[in-house]
């Protein structure tokens, strides 16, 4: 708001058409106040539509100056687009010594002028004049042109300057608001999501005047449901982006799981025909089985020694992990974890094949008989 519709001061010449037109959808008003309320004669006029640019005006002005050594002259106007300027000059020093003259779109490229008036820059014209001459400039487009003269001579240089301006205007006669800036400011309400614009304008030039340039503030009233709601949507968008991102993250966890259970040697593809109960001995088994696996199955998942009172039935902790109704009485080869009673134990070997708790791979169920 601050960066595309802060506050700004404009500075107007005679004759002035100067068309604002901002985005309703974020500016709910606009206020214009006259800095210097000892010049009467600016209006404010509101429309809903931009008015045509059809108001042809034309004026002239003639100067008579004294340039000083190293030293220039300017004069403001604000010309529209399509308007024109006509400059007739006549240099009436007896040297008849050079001087720069050149018009300036902006302050900017005036003040790139006057660093170093010698070279042609950003000037939309850059002339050196001797004697006497004509100009003529066509505007490209709607700003404040400087028409600067400057002395790069050792000597005072008079002149004469004759402007003939040809300004193309806004016709304001189909305004539907209309204010005159004086002790009071001029207040304009837009409406929602319509081409809304203002025309501040300014009367011609004074003879009587010393100084033709009038100074207006000119200032923006937000329209605050935009900005609440943008800031909502902002919110909302903001913390998909968060969700989605816990959510790519924790996938990746899972995934970093399951790489590092993967067993660090490659298995060897076993028979399935190897798969299911088995009620042999240690001695009897042919691929004999590390003691420590036995071990570790009478242990159970809480890894202490089962007694007399844990191996009862009403045990939760021993319970089988599928069905909850039988005592965890088996443990899977090659892990050797005790989640499942023989039943269920065998039923998951057929169907999945992997341990319930390490998700490896089964080689044969073994269950455990308690004495």
């Amino acid at each position: 708001m601050v960066g595309f519709y802060g506050s700004v001061s404009l500075q107007m010449s005679p004759h002035t058409s100067h068309l604002i037109r901002p985005n309703s959808f974020f500016v709910q008003s606009i206020e214009f106040e006259e800095l210097d309320k000892q010049k009467p004669g600016l209006m404010v006029y509101g429309f809903h539509r931009p008015p045509p640019l059809d108001v042809e005006i034309s004026w002239t002005e003639t100067h008579d100056i004294f340039i000083p050594p190293n030293f220039h002259k300017e004069w403001l106007f604000f010309l529209n687009e399509g308007s024109q300027v006509n400059i007739s000059y006549a240099i009436r020093s007896a040297s008849s010594l050079p001087l720069s003259l050149v018009i300036a779109q902006g302050i900017e490229s005036l003040a790139k002028w006057v660093e170093d008036p010698s070279y042609p820059n950003t000037s939309l014209s850059w002339n050196i004049i001797y004697g006497t001459g004509k100009i003529q400039q066509e505007i490209p487009k709607s700003s404040n042109y400087y028409v600067a003269v400057g002395n790069l001579n050792t000597k005072e240089v008079e002149i004469q300057l004759n402007f003939s301006v040809k300004a193309l205007s806004y016709d304001t006669s189909q305004a539907y608001y209309t204010c005159s800036l004086g002790d009071h400011l001029c207040d304009l309400e837009l409406y929602l999501l319509r081409p809304n614009v203002a025309v501040l304008s300014s009367p011609g030039r004074n003879e009587e005047s010393p100084n033709n340039i009038w100074y207006v503030k000119v200032s923006y009233g937000p329209r605050w449901i935009t900005y609440f709601v943008g800031s909502g949507v902002m919110t909302v968008l903001i913390l998909i982006a968060f969700r989605l991102w816990k959510m790519k993250q924790r996938r990746s966890n899972v995934g970093e799981m399951g790489s590092q259970r993967a067993p660090l040697l490659a298995e060897k593809d076993d028979d399935i025909a190897s798969w299911g109960s088995s009620y042999y001995s240690l001695s009897n088994d042919e691929d004999e089985e590390d003691p420590e696996t036995w071990q570790q199955a009478a242990t159970c998942l809480e890894g202490k020694p089962l007694n007399d009172g844990e191996r009862s039935s009403n045990n939760p902790r021993h319970l089988c992990v599928v069905c909850f109704g039988s005592p965890r009485d088996c443990f899977f080869l090659p892990c050797g974890h005790c989640a499942t009673c023989f039943t269920c134990g065998t039923r998951i070997a057929e169907e999945a094949g992997t341990c319930p708790i390490c998700r490896r791979k089964m080689k044969k169920v073994r269950k455990v008989f308690t004495v």
